[in-house]
Parts: C-alpha cells; structure tokens; sequence
C-alpha cells in the first residue's frame, strides 16, 4: 500500500477533499463528492484505498451516468489535443505515450479511428495509455473496433479505473 506524496485525504474537509479529487475522474466531480460522503477514514489515506472507494463509487453508476463520464473524456490525438484544450492530467498521459509526435498520417489515422469507434458503439475509445506509445495505441484501436458494444461499454469503464488509478499514484 501506498500513502499519498502531496496530501492526507482523511484530513481534508469535503470541500478540500473534492477540489483535491474532482478530475480524477475526468470532469466529474460527483465521484470525489460521493468517495467523501460514503465517510472519511485512514484507509482513504493509501492510494489502493481510496482508489477502491472511488471505484466502487463509479461502478455503481447508472449507465448513463457512466456513459456521460466515458464522454467526458477526450479523443486520444483529438482536436482537443491539437487546440490545447485538454485538463492537465489528460495532456501529461497523451504527451507520455507520445501522441504530440504523430506524424500527419498517424494524426489521420488517429481522427478516422475515433470516428468509425464513435459511429459504432456511441461514446469515445478510452485507454489509460500510460506505458504504452502512439504505436500500440493505434493497434488496440483496430483491435477494439471488432468488439460488440458491451464488451467496449465494460473495457472502457475498467480503462478509466486504470487511468484513475495512475492520476492517484502522481499525487
């Protein structure tokens, strides 16, 4: 188990608690909120710990709730990226796996394949791409697009517990 670097969670009123945690899960704060108010103890204090809670939290998310979260996500390599436009968290993962230095037919690549994911299966393709490369992203995305809509629906909810997870690792 692991403590957090920055801060101790246990010891931070709600409103400390949320503004610390309120991108973890991209945009959507609710997951922070509902973490605190399930009671705050030293377990939230490792980072497994709290990781679990907020996990849990997220998991017992109606479906669209969930998929209001996928969608709150943006495109890897998209025009979010190109503009600057991403949150700090998301500009630090697509630049580790070296998204910025695609060349214009990986680029190309990149906006075809998020667009054919999104006419198939109605929400964004998520993958906590930290350890990976621009290389292996583009693969998983030709795997990907072969699966039914619920194997991508359950593989995009475990990916943003994966991309939770390391955001709570740097803190």
């Amino acid at each position: 188990m692991s403590h957090f670097q920055t801060l101790t969670p246990s010891k931070l009123s709600r409103e400390e608690f949320v503004k610390a945690f309120a991108d973890i899960y991209e945009h959507s704060p609710w997951v922070a909120e509902q973490a605190y108010d399930r009671g705050v103890d030293e377990t939230l204090d490792e980072v497994e710990g709290l990781h679990a809670r907020m996990s849990q939290v997220f998991l017992e998310a109606s479906d669209d709730t969930k998929l209001a979260l996928i969608n709150a996500h943006p495109d890897l390599a998209g025009k979010a990226a190109t503009r600057g436009e991403l949150t700090a968290a998301s500009t630090s993962e697509q630049a580790g796996a070296g998204i910025q230095e695609c060349t214009p037919d990986e680029f190309e690549r990149f906006t075809r394949y998020n667009e054919a994911y999104k006419a198939k299966f109605g929400f964004i393709f998520i993958m906590a791409v930290r350890g990976s490369n621009r290389h292996q992203i583009l693969a998983a995305f030709e795997e990907r697009l072969e699966n039914t809509r619920e194997q991508e629906f359950e593989r995009a909810v475990s990916e943003i517990n994966k991309i939770a997870l390391f955001r709570l690792q740097t803190m």
